[in-house]
């Protein structure tokens, strides 16, 4: 079954806390996973930052608009424990508790319409309304931009001469960290002399290993062909390992190829070039920043 939203583990939340007990909140990530009989894939589906599950990201969200509402309260650190108000409205045999649901209650409504300006007002409308949590909103948000720069991205390299690729090829595999300085990579571009091989690396710092490039601008999708020529020029200079660089796509045929063949060949194809330009700041700037804080717990203990 596909995960539950944050809205929808609200109600099964509160009703794993109607013992009164004191419960902590990896305790109730358990109990309500069981509930709504999630996989161990759907239970380990990460976020797009990949640095939590997003079943348990939607369960603290839950969590924390509920105590916002005073049904819930925490002990202490990491723990819930349901309030009298959240035993009232369990009493009341509720069919659902969202976000609508919350708005009754003075204290939601002050935590939801605090100081903050349209804008704001805005973002959590389109939030509440396509029912996800706030980190899920802003990495979604952040995807689609990721996407639409590598999409821009590989539209101007489309539009540059092939030396410029060669040299941008190069520039990424250094700021990858291969090739030493960028001046010493620079040089040997296009000066193998073999028409197979468009520029030559250092694997390490030290120069232990060298790697062949092939950089190929173009628009149709590469065959087995094209690598079985790279393959033959990497071959020719006796060499080991290669990497085939492209801003198309590769085909089943060429991809099967490279995968059994005893000389070590790296495909990158344009989307993986262009994330690749977008991680290492090749060719792109930082054009805003956000940073997402959570509370240090720690800080706040008394000893």
């Amino acid at each position: 079954m596909a995960l539950p939203d944050y809205q929808s583990l609200m109600l099964p939340l509160l009703r794993f806390a109607a013992d009164g007990s004191d419960h902590t909140t990896r305790e109730a990530v358990e109990v309500l996973a069981a509930e709504f009989q999630l996989t161990a894939t759907e239970r380990n589906e990460l976020l797009a930052s990949g640095q939590q599950p997003v079943f348990n990201n939607r369960v603290g969200w839950a969590n924390t608009y509920l105590k916002k509402a005073g049904l819930l309260e925490s002990p202490r650190r990491g723990a819930l424990r349901i309030t009298s108000r959240g035993k009232e409205i369990l009493s009341s045999n509720p069919s659902r508790i969202d976000v609508k649901y919350l708005e009754r209650f003075p204290d939601f409504i002050e935590f939801r319409e605090g100081p903050r300006n349209s804008r704001e007002t805005q973002t959590e409308s389109v939030i509440i309304a396509t029912e996800q949590t706030p980190e899920e909103a802003l990495e979604l948000a952040h995807q689609r931009l990721r996407i639409s720069l590598a999409q821009d991205i590989l539209s101007r390299i489309l539009s540059c001469s092939p030396t410029f690729f060669e040299r941008l090829v190069v520039e990424l595999l250094v700021k990858m960290g291969y090739g030493g300085s960028r001046r010493d990579a620079g040089e040997r571009v296009g000066q193998s002399g073999d028409g197979g091989i468009d520029g030559i690396i250092k694997e390490d710092r030290l120069g232990l290993d060298t790697l062949y490039i092939q950089a190929k601008r173009w628009q149709g999708s590469v065959g087995r062909p094209e690598i079985q020529k790279f393959v033959g020029a990497l071959q020719g200079q006796r060499a080991k390992k290669g990497v085939f660089i492209t801003t198309s796509s590769y085909t089943a045929e060429a991809i099967e190829y490279s995968s059994r063949i005893d000389t070590k060949v790296v495909l990158i194809d344009g989307q993986l070039l262009a994330n690749l330009m977008i991680d290492f700041d090749v060719g792109v700037s930082v054009s805003a920043s956000y940073l997402v804080k959570r509370i240090d717990s720690d800080y706040f203990e008394e000893g």
